[in-house]
C-alpha cells in the first residue's frame, strides 16, 4: 500500500528535479552575479553585496524606466483588454465570413514581433514612410512628420503598436472564454426582457471574469518583459527617453558592459512579477471566496 502510494512521486521526481533546476540555476547565477563585482568579459571578482542595487537605485535612467514601464505595461495591457472584449463579441455572433475574419484576426500572431516592428518603423519613417504619404494624400499633413524623432510621440505611438500586437491572442483567450458560456441563460434573459447592454454588464462580464484575470496575468507578463518593439523602433532612444528596464537592462549589459547592475536589475523585475502574479492570484481568490460566501 505504501508503495503504491510513493509510486506516482516516485515517478514525477525526475521531472520534477528537471524543471527545478532548469529554472532555479539561473535565477541562482543571476542572484550570484548581481552580489559581485563582473568585469564586461563577465569575469567574476569580489564580493560587492548590496552596491549593485544601489548603483541601481541611484541611476535616474533606471528610475526613469522603471516608471516609464509602468505605464507601458498599465496602457498596453488595459487598451488591449478594453479592444478585444468587443472584438471577441462581434466575432462569437453567427454571422457570414466569420470564419475568414477570426482568421484575419488571427493571422498577426503568426508574424514574429521583431517582423512586425520593422514593418512598423518602415511605415513611421519621417522621409518615406507610408504613414506620412497616406496623411499626405489625404491633405491631413502638410510636411513629413518624424513619428519616432522625439518621446512625446515616439512613446503613445509604442503603445498603440503594442495594443495592436497583443489583441490576437487576447481575442483567442476571449473566444475560448465565450465559447464555455451556456447559452440557454442568455436565452432567457433576453426573453425576459433584458436590453443587450444588460446582459453583456449582467452576464457575460462576470462569466467571463476568470478569462478576463487570465489575459491580464498573462498580458502584463508580456508586456512587461516586451524587447522588441521598443527596441526595433527606437532603440530607447533619443537619450533613453523611451527606454522600458528590458531595453535599458540590454544596454546595461551588452552596450555598457555592466553585467553585475544589469543582473541586479534583472532580479528586481523578477522579483516585482512574481510579486504581482502571487498578490494578484490572492485577490482573485478572495474574490471568489466572497462571492461564494454571499450566494
Amino acid at each position: 500500500m505504501q508503495r503504491a502510494t510513493l509510486l506516482p512521486y516516485v515517478m514525477i521526481l525526475p521531472s520534477v528535479a528537471l524543471a527545478i533546476w532548469i529554472i532555479g540555476y539561473p535565477i541562482y547565477d543571476v542572484a550570484h552575479t548581481s552580489l559581485h563585482d563582473v568585469n564586461r568579459f563577465g569575469q567574476v571578482r569580489e564580493f560587492a553585496g548590496i552596491a549593485n542595487f544601489a548603483a541601481l537605485w541611484a541611476d535616474p535612467i533606471a528610475i526613469a524606466s522603471f516608471w516609464r514601464t509602468l505605464i507601458w505595461t498599465v496602457a498596453v495591457v488595459g487598451g488591449t483588454i478594453v479592444v478585444s472584449v468587443p472584438i471577441a463579441l462581434m466575432l462569437d455572433d453567427d454571422f457570414i465570413g466569420q470564419g475568414l475574419a477570426r482568421v484575419i484576426v488571427m493571422l498577426p500572431w503568426a508574424v514574429s514581433l521583431a517582423m512586425t516592428a520593422i514593418v512598423w518603423r518602415w511605415t513611421l519613417n519621417g522621409q518615406y514612410g507610408m504613414l506620412n504619404a497616406t496623411l499626405f494624400n489625404l491633405g491631413l499633413l502638410d510636411g513629413p512628420v518624424e513619428w519616432l524623432a522625439t518621446a512625446e510621440v515616439a512613446f503613445p505611438v509604442m503603445i498603440a503598436i503594442g495594443i495592436l500586437v497583443s489583441i490576437p491572442f487576447t481575442v483567442t483567450v476571449f473566444l475560448g472564454g465565450l465559447a464555455s458560456l451556456p447559452r440557454d441563460i442568455f436565452e432567457a434573459a433576453r426573453i425576459d426582457g433584458a436590453t443587450a447592454w444588460q446582459r453583456f454588464t449582467q452576464l457575460t462580464l462576470p462569466l467571463l471574469r476568470p478569462f478576463i484575470n487570465i489575459a491580464i496575468v498573462l498580458n502584463i507578463i508580456y508586456v512587461f518583459n516586451s524587447f522588441p518593439i521598443i527596441w526595433v523602433l527606437t532603440q530607447g532612444d533619443p537619450a533613453n527617453s523611451t527606454d522600458i528596464l528590458v531595453t535599458y537592462l540590454y544596454k546595461l549589459a551588452f552596450r555598457y558592459g555592466r553585467l553585475d547592475v544589469a543582473a541586479a536589475m534583472s532580479l528586481v523585475m523578477f522579483a516585482a512579477l512574481l510579486a504581482f502574479t502571487i498578490v494578484y492570484a490572492w485577490m482573485v481568490m478572495r474574490g471568489r471566496q466572497a462571492e461564494a460566501a454571499e450566494t
